[in-house]
């Protein structure tokens, strides 16, 4: 198989994820709210604390993936063997049981927990292979890119038509709508895994061996700069998740533009694909630190463009296009950075923790959108707000802060973060170390 077929291969796996990641970032809770019939703050509570649950259970995939050696690699099986069970949690997530509210609530708890539990399973391999499918950096940073703008792909695919779909299929019912739209995701996911094990080949081994290794061990492997990736993952997520839950209710309740929700959602999106494409060549001038930074201060550019110009069509526009570059930026950066960051724990600790680094990135990722979720459900039910009806001038302020300002605060944390980063002037040496790492294990053998 070509470059580009491996590429792909590996990219399209995180277009399966994001079928239905992308759907529970920016639908589920208003599919829990105004469908299934959970209050708003229970809601969010639930979303919290499943997602602390989920946390734990990425550390445990992710040290799985460190000690496992089949002859498909570290990561590989489990894109096969969690295929079928994303594609049945998904399905279950979204079926509404003819339950009480107590029953229903317990039903919602299960089913998110299992649905989460399988994402971790396809999921965590994902994040962790990239520095076993080459020792290149570019082509590292061409695989990570791949995967980003497929990531964005399964993304727009589900703001663009995922509420059509629900109308189409549920004919009246959107709880009808939304199971059989789901069950679509599932299986297309189910599918896409397949294509995923068999496009890739891991072929670059660790330089030491984790199979034996203690949990005490492990964490020893951890360096400063991977709780530096861990934090900004915590931050990005908590920005995405405010971004794509909350324009919902900010362009149909405080600027009554409900017409505009699928062209909002797939502009804010595809309008990061130039980043997303740019990136591995920007990489290559430009050093991860100083993009994120430029990615940070476009982000918030465009936001304070749609609060000031949110009278006018142009400005609302063009902000979305400035936020969906920034917030790409962002998104691309940060995973470009987790490669670097395996290696230097083998570079610096003598440790192979990529499983490891994975699951805290999943943990803190899953830990920051349940907090995130939370803090959502809070603010609404603080602010007043009533599902489906006319909003008090409380509750429309309460969703500004959710729209407009934690995105601002959480891209200055994600600034913050990003100064004391520092792998991109070691990353040559790096390279070179490994190398010669490998190179005398195999002569060894």
């Amino acid at each position: 198989m070509g470059k580009w077929g491996k590429r792909i291969g590996y990219g399209i796996g995180d277009l399966g994820c994001n079928l239905v990641f992308s759907t529970m970032a920016s639908y589920l809770m208003v599919f829990y709210t105004d469908v299934f019939g959970i209050a708003a703050a229970a809601a969010g509570t639930m979303m919290l604390v499943t997602k602390f649950i989920d946390a734990i259970t990425d550390t445990g995939m992710g040290l799985i993936v460190d000690r496992t050696h089949t002859k498909w690699g570290q990561g590989r099986p489990y894109f096969l063997f969690g295929a079928v069970p994303f594609a049945v949690f998904t399905f279950l997530t979204f079926y509404i049981p003819d339950f009480g509210s107590t029953g229903k609530l317990v039903w919602a708890y299960v089913t998110y927990c299992l649905l989460c539990t399988a994402y971790t399973v396809v999921n965590i391999p994902l994040n962790t292979i990239v520095p076993r499918l080459t020792s290149d950096i570019h082509e590292r940073d061409i695989l990570v890119s791949t995967r980003m703008v497929c990531a964005m792909a399964g993304t727009a695919v589900v703001m663009s038509i995922t509420a059509p779909l629900v109308s189409f299929f549920g004919k009246g019912s959107e709880a009808k709508g939304y199971l059989i739209t789901m069950t679509v995701y599932g299986i297309a996911a189910m599918c896409i895994f397949f294509v995923t094990f068999a496009s890739t080949e891991e072929v670059v081994p660790p330089t030491v061996n984790q199979k034996h290794s203690s949990l005490k061990e492990d964490f020893k492997g951890l360096t400063g700069q991977a709780w530096i990736l861990f934090l900004l993952n915590l931050f990005y997520f908590s920005l995405y998740v405010v971004r794509s839950t909350t324009v919902i209710y900010y362009f149909k309740y405080n600027l009554g533009r409900t017409d505009w929700l699928s062209l909002v959602r797939v502009l804010g999106i595809l309008s990061g694909l130039p980043m997303l494409l740019l990136l591995p060549s920007l990489e290559k001038k430009f050093s991860k630190r100083n993009l994120m930074f430029s990615s940070v201060i476009l982000y918030v550019a465009g936001d304070l463009l749609i609060y000031i110009g949110r009278d006018s069509a142009v400005c609302l526009l063009a902000g979305l296009v400035i936020t969906g570059l920034g917030i790409y930026g962002i998104f691309g950066i940060t995973f470009a950075m987790q490669p670097d960051v395996i290696d230097y724990s083998e570079y610096k600790k003598n440790a192979s923790v990529a499983g490891l680094i994975a699951a805290f990135q999943g943990f803190f990722v899953k830990g920051g959108m349940g907090l995130t979720s939370f803090i959502i459900g809070a603010f609404l039910k603080n602010g007043g707000y009533v599902a489906n009806a006319v909003q008090t001038d409380k509750a429309l302020s309460y969703i500004e802060i959710c729209f407009i300002w934690i995105p601002i605060v959480l891209c200055i944390l994600i600034a913050g973060l990003t100064y004391f980063y520092k792998l991109d002037g070691l990353r040559g040496e790096m390279t070179r170390e490994l190398e010669n790492r490998r190179c005398q294990m195999s002569d060894e053998v």
